[in-house]
């Protein structure tokens, strides 16, 4: 009986669910995939799990599983409603339905299943009230209805259940307050609220939970004081209030709670002595109390945290120093303690947190140097001491952090002129010295900077012209060199041609090819300077190119000769392995990759691709990076594979931008060839985007951003290169986010540059749903195929899955009738966006309607139409128009007119 239910049920799921339970055959259901049974042969186990089975429970008999004490069909696609006779279950202990799309009310009948004791419904579609019935499940341990669609309020009988040790209602829509039956579940150790629409203060019962683990109430509307016995109990480990109302002070029992893990109490209206409050945590990683009223000091203590990595303290009232003992914490990779009201020296013991990222001490009353020890923070790519009273020379040792991307020193009172070393910093993509006391000229070196996107020298001393250099900086999109005393002809660089008049104002006489600047129209004085710059370039230029030639010339042997030696060299190379490092990493050797990997053990792999499969490999040092291995083929396929793992190390040996993957070496060898990344902790967007959990911690500013990451990153590879790069694979799964979900662009192995000399033609290559429509009837590639594809990403970031759907009704309806006639055109942008956050709000609601209005026009049939990635790059980082109407009215037509002032 049990055997032909079974087959029944399968029989009304798809034929590609049905051929993966092909197993399910004869009378036999004890072999079957995903059955256990007992030893007299009836089915006590049914596990089915990620294998994308489709189809309703409807027909599912749950009465023919009398003895059924555990079903798990999690991670599959099942819709429709959840029968009321699953109740029939009667020695149901588990059930799992994980991450499915079932619709409807949790039948109340749930309620008779009396010895159930784990109940996962979450990650579906259910909608209407958690039924009180629920509560009836007295053996219930674990209440799993995290991600759905639930409204109303928490019931007040949820206290009945008082055997819960986990209980996770985020993502959802409940409102109202938390009854204070909570406090009668005594046993919870995990309970997780956020993201509804909860309000109230927390009823005093709370302080009754005190074997809490992990307690989340973030991105609801509480108000009132924090449990104070939060922690009364010892076992605390995550406690995460942020994004809410709270006031009062940190709770008593935070002050000696020892097991704390991670603290995010950010984005509140708490107060209070924040030396007096905070305690000792050996196990501390991560601590958020940014955005709140805390005054007094940063504790000394602090330097006993000994495994904490981010530390942010910023936009309160904290004053005094900053205290050395703060570089005792050596695990630390990201400081913000900035919009303070901090004094004293920046202390040079700083220096020793040799892991450190991020250092943002901005916007305080610092004075004194710049400590000369910094040049020792090797991975620092984040300096930010603008806003403080900072004096002296800037010290030309901070050349040497060579992986710093953003230097702000702005609105400080450094004097003396800019240091030529700065130029060595190759991969910067901002500097702001405005608002200083500098003078003299501005040194050539700064020309190197090739990468740099934002330059602001403005409200200075600085004098003479703009060095001849400067007309390399391509790469540059906005520059301000006004109120200084700067003459002579500007660059001969778009960002500086297409500057308005303000960034040049207040100088002693700019000239040049600008709309908002005077020709250089004197004859004499131009032949003069002509021929002086001829002489300069004869006498400096001419060996630079000959140095570089040089370079260039060893480089390309190095680097490129043993990979077109391959086949020519193919004896020899069976007992020689090629690593080449282009930054001579001396720890980054063949033998520790392999070891690190256990000879690219599948244990350590992280992913699989097209042309090869990722593994993490962690080096003795701790140092961490992903080894992308090219798959074994036959002789038949490797030369294609082979072009595209020299077509990476090509472009990756070419570009250096922060939101782009970093090639840190490759190997070639006749038995393993890889590449070796930098490792980008959080992984894909698209595994992000498919967890309901970490979904929910991609908040719009989040998302936001990585748009802004992204389109920086393709408009750099587009226009700032001395060739159009393509990278014709842009999609969710090739954007890799870090820590602070900074977006990374990776997999370059179909990517082309785009040649003058070339047809520019090439065989199709891409994700489907990413890649521009135009590629089904061409082979034409140019940069309006990324376009496209951006447009994809953007939306996907908006609503949270892939926007198939969307696209083709939408484009579908232009091309054939008005776009009144479609139903698409109808629906309200607040019902496409991620229902899993909340809706935004002010300045936060208007960028998601302009980026969604960008994504649109990404999205054109016509790629003439489609604006380019430099132009999409501009209008993300300036200040975008006012949207007049509320969020919640606006349609997805009217962003489809690409007019955001009827808005």
């Amino acid at each position: 009986m049990e055997a032909y239910c079974l087959l029944r049920w399968k029989a009304s799921l798809d034929n590609q669910s049905q051929s993966v339970l092909d197993s399910w055959v004869g009378r036999g259901p004890c072999k079957w995939i995903g059955v256990t049974c007992d030893s007299f042969g009836s089915i006590t186990i049914l596990s089915l799990i990620n294998l994308g089975l489709r189809g309703t429970l409807h027909s599912f008999n749950f009465s023919c599983f009398p003895n059924l004490t555990r079903l798990e069909i999690r991670n599959n696609s099942l819709h429709g409603t959840l029968p009321s006779q699953i109740s029939n279950l009667s020695k149901i202990t588990y059930l799992n339905l994980h991450g499915n799309h079932l619709t409807g009310n949790i039948p109340s009948e749930i309620g008779m299943l009396s010895t159930l004791s784990e109940l996962y419904l979450s990650r579906n579609n259910f909608t209407g009230l958690i039924p009180t019935s629920m509560t009836k499940l007295e053996n219930l341990s674990i209440l799993y209805l995290w991600a759905n669609k639930l409204s109303g309020s928490i019931p007040s009988e949820i206290g009945f259940l008082k055997s819960l040790k986990e209980l996770d209602l985020s993502i959802n829509n409940l409102t109202g307050a938390i009854p204070s039956s909570i406090g009668h579940l005594r046993n919870l150790s995990r309970l997780g609220l956020l993201l509804n629409k909860l309000s109230g203060s927390l009823p005093l019962e709370f302080n009754n939970l005190t074997r809490l683990k992990s307690l989340e109430l973030g991105e609801n509307g509480f108000t009132g004081h924090l449990p104070e016995d939060v922690c009364l109990g010892g076992l605390l480990e995550n406690f995460a209030p942020a994004f809410n109302h709270f006031s009062g002070s940190i709770p008593k029992t935070l002050r000696n709670c020892t097991s704390l893990f991670r603290l995010r109490l950010d984005w509140n209206q708490l107060t209070g002595n924040i030396s007096e409050q905070l305690g000792i945590y050996p196990h501390l990683d991560y601590m958020d109390l940014s955005n709140n009223r805390f005054h007094g000091e940063i504790p000394r203590k602090l330097g006993q945290w000994k495994n904490i990595t981010s530390l942010k303290f910023s936009n309160n009232n904290i004053s005094g120093s900053i205290p050395l003992e703060l570089g005792n914490a050596t695990q630390l990779h990201l400081i913000d303690l900035s919009w303070n009201h901090l004094q004293g020296q920046v202390p040079k013991e700083l220096a020793k947190l040799k892991l450190l990222i991020k250092l943002c001490l901005n916007n305080n009353n610092l004075f004194g140097v710049v400590p000369l020890d910094f040049k020792v923070l090797s991975n620092l790519d984040h300096l930010n001491l603008a806003a403080n009273n900072l004096s002296g020379p800037i010290p030309g040792q901070l050349g040497e952090l060579s992986n710093l991307l953003i230097l702000n020193l702005s609105r400080n009172e450094f004097t003396a002129g800019i240091p030529f070393e700065l130029g060595n910093l190759h991969f910067l993509q901002v500097l702001d010295l405005s608002h200083n006391l500098l003078m003299g000229n501005i040194p050539q070196q700064l020309g190197q900077l090739r990468t740099l996107e934002v330059l602001n020298l403005s409200n200075n001393m600085l004098s003479g012209s703009i060095p001849t250099t400067f007309d390399n900086l391509w790469g540059l999109t906005v520059v301000d060199i006004s109120y200084n005393e700067l003459e002579g002809s500007i660059p001969d660089v778009k960002a500086f041609r297409e500057a308005p008049f303000e960034v040049y104002r207040n100088n002693k006489g700019l000239c040049g090819n600008a709309s908002s600047l005077k020709a250089c129209t004197s004859i004499k004085s131009g032949k003069t300077s002509r021929a002086k710059r001829k002489k300069v370039v004869i006498v400096i230029v001419l060996p630079v190119l000959a140095a570089l030639f040089l370079v260039f010339l060893i480089g390309g042997l190095l680097i490129l000769l043993p990979l077109r030696r391959r086949q020519a060299q193919s004896r020899e190379l069976q007992d020689k392995d090629i690593l080449v490092i282009p930054g001579h990493d001396q720890e980054l050797q063949y033998e520790t990759i392999i070891d690190a990997t256990e000879n690219f053990n599948s244990n350590y792999c992280i992913g699989v691709g097209g042309c090869g499969v990722v593994y993490k490999a962690v080096l003795p040092s701790g140092r961490v990076f992903a080894v992308k291995k090219l798959h074994s083929l036959q002789e038949s396929d490797k030369s294609k594979n082979l072009k595209a793992f020299e077509r990476e190390i090509q472009v990756l040996l070419e570009i250096r931008h922060r939101n782009i993957v970093k090639l840190h070496g490759f190997c070639s060898h006749s038995k393993d060839s890889f590449l070796v990344y930098e490792f980008v902790e959080k992984g894909s967007l698209r595994s992000i985007l498919n967890s309901d959990e970490e979904a929910a911690e991609l908040d719009w500013i989040k998302r936001q951003n990585i748009v802004k990451g992204v389109a920086n990153a393709l408009s750099y590879m587009h226009h700032n290169c001395p060739f159009p790069i393509i990278h014709r694979d842009i999609s969710s799964n090739n954007i890799l986010l870090d820590s602070e979900y900074e977006p990374r662009i990776s997999d370059f192995g179909t990517a082309r540059l785009l040649l003058s000399d070339s047809s520019n033609k090439a065989s199709f290559a891409g994700t489907f749903g990413y890649t521009a429509p135009e590629l089904a009837y061409t082979m034409q590639v140019n940069e309006k195929c990324d376009v496209y594809s951006f447009g994809v990403i953007a939306l996907e970031l908006v609503m949270g899955t892939h926007p198939c759907n969307l696209i083709s009704s939408l484009w579908s309806s232009i091309s054939s009738s008005p776009l009144s006639s479609s139903d698409d055109h109808d629906k309200l942008l607040k019902d496409v966006i991620d229902q899993r956050l909340l809706l935004p709000q002010n300045q936060v609601a208007e960028s998601l309607v302009y980026i969604t209005m960008l994504a649109f026009s990404c999205l054109h049939l016509n790629p003439k139409s489609r604006p380019t990635m430099q132009q999409i790059s501009s209008k993300l980082t300036s200040k975008h128009p006012l949207v007049s109407k509320s969020f919640s009215t606006i349609k997805l037509e009217e962003l489809l007119s690409n007019n955001i002032a009827n808005i």
